[in-house]
């Protein structure tokens, strides 16, 4: 491919590069022709060259070049106002639009509506995957993101007016199934932003919050013939940077523009904060709670869902109060929040600061976290939405005049098991909580209407794939399944009929909804962080008759003995303190259906699990910092109780002598509990010692007892070896 920016001006007047790469920003965008194909960094504020826009802009206004540009982006580079790239809308400058987002970018967006240029709407994580295809020289893209939705050519093909002709989108199989191709193009022009630079080009990007496509946009740029441009707030010496350190190699580098602090925020909305970008790490969040209101109602209830370990993927809006409500409850170091833009880990931020985290545990490249999030990587996503009709499709993007984008919503929506819809039941409502009930004040706008104005998420994909939705709002909660939407959960004091079905223009399935949990329509915090606790150790052992085999993790075959399953996510505990006869009875009752009445080995492993139990809430109250220990008794319970069923299992004893040692056994267990609770209620800083070495007499005794009901069933050869 022809160098066409490098024949054209490194040898016909413009800069010597020979001499230096850095220059003004005037220098640069001069560099850019009438007819290009620029791509922009930028995630918000954060990576969003200013200057360099800012440049553009006055070279055009003045001089009314370039003309007729392709603007190529994932994510908005934009506050929602005049800054990024919404200071090159103007007539004559674009031709082409082709981005992931335009809700921050409004000026390019009514561009788009109103047909002035061509304009595609992709799903950012296709346009961060694209730039590496680009990359590579690769023609198409291929992927299921997108299909049945307004990008899916059948439907729109991402077109966002009657202008736009040209099929970026195509229809393909991928082993006998649907699949899309995406079309790759040229980039002719790379406009990035890091840190520091040093005089051959090489760029760092220490103070930034998020590292996003600058690698593969250059990399992009450079291979189909391009320049790149890069944005730096400083200039070190020659061989200073640690070559760790450099994120885009000085060979990528044609022109660096060094700018004033105004244009280069770490967001728009603070200039620097070293908790962002990792430099330093920021004190617990000691910030106010937010106010009760529906916001709050939601986020929480989406909050009640979540399981320790839970890699979460929050959207931009109203899913941003998830992180918040996180911090209040004590419960964000035992998540992993991430978004798409590269954070994980920390406590995602809001506004615009959205993108960044306070003390992320890590800071990858967009397109690899989009390579996390399309293979299914994410546990959960919590989502917003604006429409939803009759066959659960969502709309997040358009309504009529008003072009939000997709953004990163259609991989994650179409890619994460499970998946939580949030927002108000209306829009523009107004509400309030009366005696933990919720009262609605002024209904606004349906948002539960008939048929959606655009398909940013498919009902009926989602179905075919199974995949776990609810949607939550304030005042009720859906499940979709395979007939539809069903009406799951009720707010007190909200009736059915009045508050919900009259502002529906479908009707969802009804049978027998329950209430939504009072303690989220109550003020001060839930205590999530001890139900988190609970749900790990008191709910992770089950008893089904109709299971013959243990889960293929274990190996091991007990009959209908259900093995502790500390992996999957059991449901809220109805009690903290099981009383000890109505739990010996169920014991009993299940142990009938082994013809072992009075005995059950597995109620060893069951009066272990509320040992730890007892134990961990106690502590809880004694010292908050209890949680490393409980993991770790936790994690020596699973292997000891795992051997103690296998020995069980192994010991060929008859009935009555097995009845015997497993009665023996239980009652061990049963002292063993409520020397475990008489030690919880004198919780201190021994407790944990204490717990522990009772914990290892209980198991010690255990084998003991299955060591002796071995050698009574044993031969005399076999008893004296």
């Amino acid at each position: 491919m022809p160098e066409r920016h490098q024949i054209a001006f490194y040898g016909k007047g413009g800069i010597d590069k020979s001499t230096t790469k850095i220059v003004s920003g005037a220098e640069a965008v001069a560099m850019i022709r009438s007819g290009d194909t620029v791509a922009f960094s930028g995630f918000v504020g954060i990576g969003t060259p200013e200057a360099v826009i800012c440049a553009l802009e006055k070279r055009f206004l003045e001089t009314g070049e370039p003309s007729n540009l392709t603007l190529f982006f994932a994510a908005a580079p934009g506050d929602g106002k005049d800054k990024g790239l919404n200071r090159l809308a103007h007539d004559g400058l674009v031709k082409r639009l082709i981005g992931g987002h335009f809700k921050l970018v409004p000026k390019l967006a009514e561009l788009a509506v109103s047909g002035k240029c061509e304009a595609y709407n992709l799903p950012l994580g296709i346009i961060s995957h694209l730039f590496r295809e680009i990359a590579v020289g690769k023609p198409r893209l291929i992927s299921k993101v997108g299909l049945r939705t307004f990008v899916d050519p059948r439907i729109d093909g991402g077109k966002l007016n009657s202008n736009t002709t040209e099929d970026l989108v195509e229809l393909t199989a991928i082993d006998g199934e649907p699949g899309l191709l995406y079309k790759t193009f040229p980039i002719h022009v790379a406009i990035l932003r890091g840190t520091t630079a040093d005089p051959s080009g090489n760029v760092t990007m220490e103070k930034e919050a998020l590292t996003l496509d600058n690698l593969t946009i250059a990399t992009a740029a450079k291979n189909s013939g391009g320049i790149v441009i890069a944005q730096v707030e400083r200039i070190d010496a020659a061989g200073s940077l640690n070559p760790r350190d450099v994120k885009i190699p000085g060979h990528l580098v044609d022109y660096v523009v060094v700018a004033e602090p105004e244009h280069h925020m770490q967001t728009y909305a603070t200039q620097y904060n070293g908790a962002f970008s990792g430099e330093l790490r920021a004190p617990p969040d000691r910030a106010a709670s937010m106010e009760l209101n529906e916001r709050k109602i939601i986020v929480r209830r989406c909050a009640l869902e979540l399981r320790k370990g839970d890699v979460v993927n929050l959207g931009i809006g109203m899913p941003e109060g998830l992180a918040a409500v996180a911090t209040e409850e004590n419960i964000i170091n035992q998540l992993t929040l991430t978004t798409e833009s590269g954070t994980i880990g920390g406590t995602p931020q809001r506004g615009l600061d959205f993108g960044a985290a306070i003390n992320p545990e890590s800071i990858i490249d967009q397109n690899q976290m989009f390579d996390f999030i399309d293979g299914g990587g994410l546990d959960l996503a919590c989502l917003g939405f604006a429409q939803v009709d009759a066959q659960a499709n969502v709309n997040v993007s358009r309504f009529g005049d008003v072009l939000a984008g997709a953004g990163g919503f259609i991989n994650i929506s179409q890619n994460t098991r499970l998946l939580f819809f949030c927002g108000t039941f209306t829009k523009d409502l107004r509400t309030e909580i009366r005696d933990g009930k919720l009262v609605i004040l002024q209904e606004g706008q349906a948002k539960f209407i008939e048929k959606v104005e655009q398909i940013t998420f498919s009902g009926e994909y989602a179905r075919e794939t199974h995949q776990t939705v609810l949607i939550v709002t304030e005042r009720c909660v859906f499940s979709l399944i395979p007939e539809g939407l069903e009406l799951i959960e009720v707010a007190p004091g909200i009736d059915i009929e009045r508050d919900i079905l009259a502002h529906m223009e479908f009707r969802p399935i009804i049978r027998q909804p329950r209430e939504m949990a009072a303690l989220i329509f109550a003020d001060g915090p839930m205590n999530l962080d001890q139900l988190l606790l609970e749900r790990l150790l008191s709910e992770g052992i089950d008893f089904d008759a109709e299971r013959s085999t243990r889960p293929a993790r274990y190996g091991l075959d007990a009959g209908n003995l259900v093995t502790p399953s500390f992996e999957e996510k059991p449901t809220m505990p109805t009690s903290q303190t099981p009383d000890i006869q109505t739990l010996t009875n169920q014991i009993n009752e299940m142990l009938a259906k082994f013809n072992m009445p009075g005995a059950d080995p597995a109620a060893l492993v069951r009066e272990q699990a509320r040992n730890i139990e007892a134990f961990a809430q106690a502590t809880q109250v004694a010292n908050k910092g209890a949680y490393g220990v409980v993991e770790k008794q936790l994690e020596l319970f699973r292997a000891a109780s795992s051997q103690l069923l296998m020995m069980f299992e192994d010991a060929a004893l008859a009935p009555k002598e097995r009845g015997e040692l497993a009665k023996q056994a239980y009652e061990v267990a049963l002292i063993g509990s409520r020397e475990i609770t008489s030690m919880a209620v004198k919780a201190s800083e021994n407790a944990f010692a204490i717990t522990r070495k009772r914990m290892t007499e209980i198991f010690e005794q255990f084998r003991k007892a299955a060591t002796i009901g071995r050698i009574r069933e044993a031969g005399p050869a076999e008893r004296k070896a």
